[in-house]
């Protein structure tokens, strides 16, 4: 992995979004528990994806305060929660795992509140993570401080996938509402296409699975396709690579997954 130096680019015109080939990677998958994206109940904009805030699905106030960072971030970071690969697509669901990501996030962990920056469920239902991470992507200028990838949490945004991608892929419908919540992140903070990467690519972790890792690059073009602009190569960062060679990547301090009884 060669890590790139970020771009520094103005956000796209408002208004691209569409209902274009987002699904040209996830047609691509063949998986049995692929859903129409109808069936996802998500809306479509040129806002952007429907985002369900931290108060609607039930989150518990954050122990401190969350710090706002004055910086936009540089990339986006792709994560999957090692989670089962459940046939529940409803909202009820998607909230139930929204609740335990935060209650062993805080409780386990230690931390302020939830991680991550955003959550995207198996039936595609995408909800903000750590709180006021909704309000300050609506207004593309700063950034939430986050606990989702050591050495990347003032720089990135966090996305968890629910499920487990080792060795199956996401459902279409899923994949499809991890492409337009990209596409409306590089939109409002001016971030290229090619700044989506995986935990992996920064900490020493499988995550996000070896399946949904593959697809970043379908990934990468789907949200070009929809910000309808060209997939190009950020600039390669040469010193950066030599400190990534002589140290390795640094553990996570956290595996991805739910201890037993904090989600049925």
């Amino acid at each position: 992995m060669t890590l790139r130096a970020p771009h520094h680019q103005p956000a796209p015109a408002s208004g691209r979004f569409t209902r274009r080939s987002v699904l040209t990677g996830a047609f691509a998958l063949a998986t049995a528990a692929a859903l129409p994206v109808a069936a996802a109940g998500r809306a479509y904009s040129a806002a952007g994806p429907d985002v369900i805030a931290c108060a609607t699905w039930g989150a518990r106030a954050a122990s401190e305060p969350v710090v706002v960072l004055a910086n936009r971030p540089e990339r986006i970071v792709v994560h999957h929660t090692a989670t089962a690969n459940v046939t529940d697509y409803t909202k009820q669901r998607a909230f139930a795992l929204a609740r335990a990501i935060q209650t062993y996030h805080m409780d386990a962990q230690g931390w302020i509140d939830t991680g991550q920056h955003f959550t995207v469920s198996r039936g595609a239902f995408v909800m903000e993570g750590r709180h006021s991470s909704l309000a300050e992507l609506r207004t593309g200028t700063r950034q939430v401080r986050a606990a989702h990838c050591v050495g990347q949490n003032t720089v990135s945004i966090g996305i968890e996938n629910e499920g487990t991608y080792t060795s199956e892929a996401p459902p279409a419908a899923q994949y499809a509402a991890l492409a337009d919540l990209c596409a409306h992140i590089c939109d409002q903070y001016g971030l290229a296409a090619s700044e989506i990467y995986g935990h992996r690519d920064f900490n020493a972790t499988s995550c996000p699975g070896d399946r949904l890792y593959a697809l970043l690059p379908n990934l990468r073009r789907d949200v070009a396709t929809i910000l309808g602009t060209p997939l190009s190569d950020p600039e390669e960062d040469p010193v950066w690579d030599l400190v990534r060679q002589a140290t390795g990547r640094p553990a996570a301090t956290v595996g991805e997954y739910l201890p037993a009884g904090l989600l049925p």
